[in-house]
């Protein structure tokens, strides 16, 4: 029956865990933001496609932000019922820690599901746009950038040095133009005095309107060894350059759809049971393979009879005193090496391709179940890190930001880094898939237990005083002893 002890608990909850959630997200998402910085600066992109990323990877990064939110918000919140001496006054009440705690339980249960709704059908999508955006982004080319009295190959085929830009930004002076476009080295050159640049009204284009110049230009007469030089003199002439190669282009997201991060539990289940049956299905060819190089493995009418003639007696098997090759003419030896040696590397050249093949189909299954139980994984450690976090806040019993902070951030670390580890051994192929995937879990599970015990039954082990308590039984025993020690 639910009372209104139960709602207490559950909106003391939701605050702080609303909060630390958004904060978690947010320091992530910068997390990301200062490490692709480089890259994303200087591209020419808006930002509106800026924010699109950022969005879609607040999204991708809602795995990690979830749990720590959980953990931090519930070392909170009973942290501070501990410290108002709430959790003293609910016990006297003859009310048990298991019994205020469970409300809590069943709405982190009913987040956890939503955890795995959101897992298998938002961040698949997510990933999908998020990864593809960040690729068009990572392989765009930097902005046109041209700065005085240095050389920029920003455009393909082109190197321009400009020697003096005035203060208007658009008049340049002693203007150096390298022309490489044919790929015949710099061939044409381009020197003036002064000029103008402009962009093109689509902004597909950059013009340099030169004014008092030289064009010199080394041309090779195909099927003549001979070199021609020209040299011309302009007094207006505009260079236009093509800048469609620098602009910013969305690549087709069909094809980043079969990657591992993109599917959902139903997709990746549907991937692996292919998996299994292309590679027992090219186990299963290995005998075709074998056939043309085998006999006895071969099907053939003839393979049969041979066989049915070995086990009837009818055929006896010859054993060679000295090596085979003896007892084949000189004429025809060299053949039979020959013909045995091809044999032998056709055989050893289809089984290689068969036995590379399978690693490559048993590397991307190992790769789906990964990613597979790594959408239950997620669930379970908003249960898990609850269960820690619940009773350590009890345990404490101190509410704000100060100390939950710095245990939370201590045990989430240790939960990350099992993750890590986990998946790094499943990877290396040390461990089975679940076993590494749910490495975290195995280990932090007894602690939780441990901890919920510990918090029932009143325990002190993080408390200040309890250690200034023992820390002063041991100054009064040690000397006891050493002057025990001493009358002797």
């Amino acid at each position: 029956m639910i009372k209104k002890l139960d709602f207490l608990i559950v909106r003391s909850f939701t605050g702080p865990f609303i909060v630390t959630f958004f904060v978690a997200l947010f320091v992530l998402v910068m997390q990301f933001f200062w490490l692709y910085m480089d890259e994303l600066i200087g591209k020419g992109v808006n930002a509106w496609t800026i924010l699109q990323l950022l969005i879609f990877m607040s999204t991708t990064l809602v795995p990690l932000a979830l749990p720590l939110s959980i953990l931090l918000a519930s070392i909170m919140t009973f942290g501070n019922m501990g410290e108002n001496f709430e959790l003293v006054a609910i016990k006297s009440s003859g009310i048990s820690f298991l019994r205020f705690m469970s409300p809590l339980l069943v709405f982190i249960i009913f987040i956890s599901g939503l955890a795995f709704v959101f897992s298998n059908n938002v961040i698949p999508v997510a990933n999908l746009k998020a990864f593809s955006l960040l690729y068009d982004v990572r392989n765009a080319k930097p902005t046109m950038n041209i700065k005085e009295d240095k050389f920029s190959s920003d455009i393909p085929g082109f190197s321009i040095r400009v020697g003096h830009k005035d203060p208007d930004g658009n008049t340049i002076r002693d203007i150096i133009i390298y022309d490489h476009s044919d790929n015949l080295g710099n061939n044409k050159i381009i020197l003036a005095k002064e000029g103008e640049m402009t962009s093109s009204p689509d902004k597909q284009s950059l013009v340099f309107k030169l004014r008092d110049g030289w064009r010199y230009e080394e041309g090779y007469t195909r099927g003549v060894n001979d070199f021609t030089q020209t040299r011309m003199h302009f007094d207006k002439w505009d260079k236009v350059f093509d800048l469609t190669a620098l602009r910013f282009t969305r690549t087709n997201e069909d094809l980043f759809k079969t990657s591992n991060q993109m599917l959902n539990v139903s997709q990746l289940s549907e991937q692996m049971d292919s998996i299994k049956r292309t590679v027992k299905k090219s186990i299963g060819s290995v005998n075709s393979y074998l056939a043309p190089y085998i006999l006895f493995n071969n099907k053939s009418k003839e393979s049969d009879q041979l066989l049915a003639g070995i086990k009837n007696n009818q055929i006896a098997l010859i054993k060679y005193d000295t090596s085979f090759l003896q007892h084949i003419p000189d004429s025809n030896r060299s053949a039979a090496l020959t013909t045995a040696l091809n044999n032998v590397r056709n055989f050893k050249g289809s089984m290689d391709i068969t036995s590379y093949d399978k690693k490559l189909q048993l590397d991307n299954y190992l790769k789906l179940d990964v990613e597979w139980h790594r959408k239950y994984a997620l669930s379970f450690a908003c249960i898990l890190l609850f269960l820690i976090g619940a009773p350590l806040g009890a345990i404490i019993r101190k509410g704000g930001l100060g100390m939950p902070l710095v245990i939370a951030v201590i045990f989430f670390m240790v939960f990350h880094i099992l993750n890590i580890t986990g998946e790094k051994l499943v990877k290396s192929e040390t461990v089975i898939p679940w076993i590494g995937m749910w490495l975290s879990t195995i280990i932090m599970l007894p602690l939780a237990a441990w901890l919920v015990t510990s918090a029932r039954n009143d325990s002190q082990i993080f408390t200040k005083e309890w250690y200034v308590r023992m820390w002063r039984l041991i100054v009064k025993i040690v000397p006891v002893k050493l002057n025990a020690i001493g009358r002797k």
